[in-house]
């Protein structure tokens, strides 16, 4: 029995999830594809990363898309540069199989922008973009947004975080002919119920996935007690042992992740290091680099490493706990993909083991202690 099958899903789209290991959908994708499906109209959802959005909004998109007309149908808007290129790449692989080709344009800034005016030449169903650069491109009259009937709003309150208020605002006004609008958010604050109110209709369709059902249950959750000092030596020697596996390191400053990425270089450690102060070609790089397997390991923090997208991590290291419980699903969410198993382990002190119970209690987790 193919569960996608029964919740509407076409055969082609179940080809190309298949051969990327998701056979069993997520809460997420249980409730939106059928809802999306048959409906289609204004959809808010509250979830966390590492839920499966991804499909969950991907899959109802590309049935909605018409092949037959070479217009941009669907705007996909995502807060960074990396999430942009990872949904991206997900909806070509959903795609494969498809008897009719879909074409997909992702548009961010930091890539060269002629490049991004020639692909649009060609014929375009849906884009993927970050907000600054589809206004410039709107600017520019590079492309048109007349035909779009689906407007997606991913990591809403991300968005508005990083500054971006007026330009999805502006980019709402500017599809005022979309069918429906599907926003998708970890949290619902004022920002992001006032883009609700002002651009989506009172009658809109809402979701919740509760945190028991974020975290991927391929992904066993551990921890180790000891000093601050000692944890250099305790994550040099975890290392040390992992052979070929290949995972991330979470650290929650910029300064403590260069200090780390010293530290374990100078132990002979192949690493790299993401983190905020880095250009965006340099990100690009090291994120390029490790996925080609020239470095073994990557130290990154939380902002930085948003919309990371490495296949085979074995393991998630978090140096220190995060501020918040979606950057720890978000982190641990990078091992433990496409039906593979992973091992997420936190490092803390011990007067943060009452915040280990607590975490594990809000999310539904079993954290054991490593010696």
């Amino acid at each position: 029995m193919n569960y996608f099958k029964t919740l509407g899903v076409r055969e082609d789209l179940i080809q190309g999830l298949e051969e990327l290991g998701i056979q069993t959908p997520t809460p997420i994708q249980r409730q939106a594809i059928p809802y999306l499906l048959a409906k289609g109209g204004d959809f808010i959802a509250q979830a966390q990363t590492g839920t499966g959005k991804t499909a969950a909004f991907g899959i109802p998109l590309l049935m909605q898309v018409d092949p037959e007309v070479r217009e941009i149908q669907a705007v996909v808007v995502a807060p960074t540069r990396e999430l942009a290129k990872q949904i991206g790449k997900q909806l070509f692989r959903f795609t494969k199989y498809c008897t009719q080709k879909i074409f997909v344009e992702v548009l961010t800034g930091g890539d060269k922008l002629d490049r991004q005016i020639a692909a649009l030449q060609r014929p375009t169903h849906v884009v993927v973009v970050t907000p600054g650069r589809l206004l410039d491109l709107l600017s520019r009259k590079a492309l048109s947004l007349d035909f779009v009937k689906l407007l997606i709003l991913d990591e809403a309150d991300e968005m508005l975080n990083l500054g971006f208020r007026k330009e999805v605002a502006e980019i709402c006004a500017r599809t005022q002919g979309r069918r429906a609008t599907w926003l998708f958010s970890a949290t619902i604050p004022a920002g992001v119920q006032k883009l609700i109110t002002d651009y989506m209709s009172p009658k809109s369709h809402s979701l919740k996935i509760d945190q028991q059902h974020v975290v991927n249950r391929d992904i066993s959750h551990r921890f180790i007690v000891c000093q601050i000092r000692e944890k250099t030596e305790r994550i040099a020697r975890f290392l040390q042992n992992q052979g070929e596996e290949r995972g991330v390191i979470f650290c929650r400053t910029r300064a403590g992740a260069t200090k780390l990425f010293d530290e374990l270089s100078e132990r002979g450690h192949r690493l790299g290091v993401l983190q905020g102060d880095l250009m965006q070609t340099e990100r690009d790089k090291v994120l390029r680099s490790f996925r080609k397997g020239r470095f073994q390991f990557l130290i990154a923090t939380d902002v930085a490493a948003r919309g990371i997208d490495v296949e085979g991590l074995a393991f998630v290291l978090h140096h220190q706990l995060p501020d918040q419980i979606d950057y720890y699903t978000h982190r641990s969410g990078r091992t433990g993909r496409a039906g593979r198993t992973g091992v997420s382990i936190a490092l803390i002190g011990q007067q943060e083991k009452a915040d280990i119970a607590k975490l594990g209690k809000l999310l539904g987790l079993a954290f054991v202690e490593m010696k």
